[in-house]
């Protein structure tokens, strides 16, 4: 099913630039389905005071549970003091932002490193660090992010009051908290999916109900019975729901809804932790304990694969070798096959007191790497999932990392 409604707002034209310096069809194809939902110029992910450098300025941005803020430079293995907020006990990042929890609201914390996507090359950036401040709302947030950190928009649900909000994200890139729309939609577990110009925002009535970016009803309503997860790919905005997912994006200036229904006669239960390597087509969850969903956004399709014993998080890395990447209940990390879910390699228990603390150890991946935080071991390991699982470094950290996000990607 498919669904549209015109643009009630001006739509960059950056899906075309990006489509047109595109050497690969499909990661055309992406840009123009994803990308077209940039808002922004052609700045490239430019920001007045930041510095374009040569490569990814790749760290590991880390909350300790007091609020301290810290980061740790994976080029020179730095650690630097970034500030401090209020206690946390939730974390949302998007490779730039981190949006924790507090008691004051979500507080935000620019890590001041980014990367901007162009499709078939990359730009990357490097800024002072700043701790923005709080948006303030009832309960514990659901935080959904885009893939570009200085354009577009970030939605924000606080379950308790019913608010939902949309951040303007090029605001943030300037060091401003500035919402775009704040609507009363009524108390529920529920979510704010910035699209573009455009944002799905859940009514608590099994339904989602699409905005434009200056909280305007488009008019245009998809059912989305128990919405949960949700994840930005190349192909476009992922929401998640009882009966598979709906995938958003702009074309063309309209909002496009398609719904990607899971397998005929499947019971497994539903995605909802949706991940992957940044940006990438491929989405995972776990179902369960029945197994490992695979959504792959490009083919509009659902696989289903066994899990080899219990896991507590799954990633897709979507690379040439289709690789998959697990947490297991003792605290392993298992490499697997992507296409049947044959594992490849795995490492020794890393963090399995955090495990068995319930003490939600970070599992984060890129292109060459991927990152596994141990709160209660105090560590953060790095780890050559194409060599074998090999552990490539690790680092010991001066306060527990309760919450770790892979920052400059």
């Amino acid at each position: 099913m498919r669904s549209r409604i015109p643009s009630l707002a001006v739509v960059s034209v950056l899906a075309l630039t990006l489509a047109a310096c595109s050497s690969e069809p499909e990661e055309a194809q992406d840009a123009a389905a994803s990308d077209a939902s940039d808002t922004g110029g052609d700045g490239h992910g430019a920001v007045a005071g930041a510095a374009e450098v040569s490569e990814p300025q790749l760290g590991l941005t880390t909350i300790a549970p007091s609020g301290a803020v810290s980061h740790l430079d994976l080029l020179d293995e730095s650690v630097t003091d970034l500030g401090e907020i209020g206690a946390p006990t939730a974390m949302t990042t998007d490779g730039r932002y981190l949006f924790a929890q507090t008691d004051a609201g979500v507080e935000i914390v620019d890590s001041g490193r980014w990367t901007w996507d162009h499709v078939d090359h990359f730009h990357y950036y490097r800024a002072d660090p700043q701790l923005l401040g709080a948006v303030e709302g009832g309960g514990t947030a659901t935080v959904a992010t885009t893939n570009l950190s200085t354009t577009g928009g970030t939605g924000l649900f606080f379950p308790e009051s019913g608010e939902a909000v949309l951040l303007d994200t090029e605001q943030l890139s300037k060091g401003e908290i500035d919402e775009r729309f704040r609507l009363d939609v009524g108390a529920h577990a529920g979510l704010v999916v910035p699209v573009g110009s455009f944002a799905l925002v859940t009514t608590g009535d099994g339904e989602v109900d699409a905005y434009t970016s200056d909280g305007e009803p488009t008019g245009l309503t998809e059912a989305c019975v128990d919405p949960a997860g949700t994840i930005t790919t190349r192909v476009g905005a992922v929401l998640g729901c009882a009966d598979g997912a709906l995938l958003a994006h702009v074309q063309d200036e309209e909002l496009v809804v398609e719904r990607v229904p899971y397998p005929d006669g499947t019971t497994a239960p539903a995605a909802s932790d949706l991940d992957n390597r940044e940006g990438r087509p491929t989405v995972a969850a776990l179902a369960g304990e029945e197994g490992i969903w695979l959504l792959d956004t490009r083919e509009r399709s659902w696989t289903l694969l066994p899990a080899p014993e219990p896991l507590v998080s799954v990633t897709a890395v979507d690379d040439a070798e289709q690789h998959l990447l697990a947490l297991t209940a003792d605290g392993r990390v298992l490499v697997m096959d992507g296409e049947d879910g044959a594992v490849l390699a795995e490492t020794d228990p890393l963090v399995a007191t955090s495990v068995a603390g319930g003490r939600a150890p970070a599992l984060l991946a890129d292109q060459q790497r991927a990152y596994l935080s141990g709160p209660v071991e105090r560590r953060l390991f790095e780890i050559d999932f194409a060599d074998g699982a090999r552990v490539a470094r690790t680092f010991e950290t001066f306060d527990e990392p309760a919450f770790t996000a892979e920052t400059g990607r």
